[in-house]
């Protein structure tokens, strides 16, 4: 029988159903059910996961959570990592805590590793499941840092306006014109502003993505810094000065794939058992309308 592991971004996909529905909305405007617990986030998490599941056929399911933005490893380590990210609206905190606490009792999987992201969570399981041949990764965020993660057996499930694409490996490197394993030294030259990683000052699109074609690695690059490519000479400078700054980047920009605690973990725990019984009363209680 054909395997097929879905991990979802949790966050990921709540608070864009969240923001897209509370656009120009006040909180008293978001729809919310007779005990006026807030659904507009849910009602999109829930359609979309059934959706997924049905349309890939999917046999094995988990959903990441990020740990507080505080209690990461790299804000711990850099305190200026996603420093510059607001305070989340309580309509979509509160959402939080009902969707976690409705995949509990319905028999969906969880997973949350102390200090670590849920692009960590996902990188682990998905390299875990890959190496092992278990069958097809799809790896659900809108979430570019993920194509990192891209390999034979795993492809990321991106949403546009036409629907989802499955955005596999042979698409990344069509794309790019680098290996999937090379996309973490894009981003260390690009930096990345909702995460407030800096990247090389100076280096954008246009210069960063030809760089890692022509140069193969970060390394590569500031090891021949000196017999750089004509080409690049007016970056030349602005690679140097922001070396330290780049090598920085890399560090946070790059999705740890060995978290000790899941090096045993089961994915038979993973195995889609859903309580139908108990999925229809969550459902009916929020007020949820979702075709299953």
């Amino acid at each position: 029988m054909t395997q097929n592991l879905l991990l979802i971004d949790g966050f990921n996909l709540l608070s864009r159903g969240y923001f897209a529905t509370a656009y120009g909305k006040t909180p008293d405007q978001l729809t919310k059910n007779h005990n006026g617990v807030y659904t507009n986030g849910l009602r999109i998490f829930f359609q979309k996961t059934f959706n997924l599941i049905k349309n890939h056929e999917i046999t094995h399911l988990a959903v990441a959570w990020d740990v507080k933005r505080e209690e990461s490893k790299r804000r711990q380590k850099h305190s200026f990592y996603k420093g510059t990210r607001s305070d989340l609206p309580e309509p979509l905190i509160q959402q939080y805590e009902v969707c976690k606490s409705v995949l509990d009792r319905i028999g969906v999987q969880q997973v949350t590793v102390p200090t670590y992201e849920a692009d960590d969570v996902i990188g682990t399981l998905s390299k875990n499941w890959s190496s092992n041949s278990m069958g097809k990764c799809f790896i659900y965020s809108n979430d570019k840092d993920l194509f990192q993660l891209l390999d034979e057996n795993t492809s990321q499930l991106i949403a546009n306006k036409k629907g989802d694409i499955v955005y596999t490996l042979q698409n990344f490197t069509e794309d790019y014109g680098i290996d999937s394993r090379q996309w973490v030294d894009v981003k260390a030259l690009l930096g990345d502003k909702s995460d407030n990683i800096p990247g090389c000052p100076g280096i954008g699109e246009k210069s960063a993505l030809p760089l890692i074609q022509q140069y193969g690695s970060l390394e590569q690059i500031f090891e021949q810094i000196e017999e750089l490519d004509k080409k690049y000479n007016r970056y030349k400078k602005k690679l140097i000065e922001g070396k330290a700054s780049a090598f920085l980047s890399q560090e946070l920009s790059e999705i740890i794939c060995d978290i000790t605690e899941l090096e045993e973990f089961v994915f038979d725990e993973l195995e889609l058992n859903i309580s139908k019984e108990n999925l229809v009363k969550e459902l009916n209680e929020l007020e949820l309308k979702i075709k299953l």
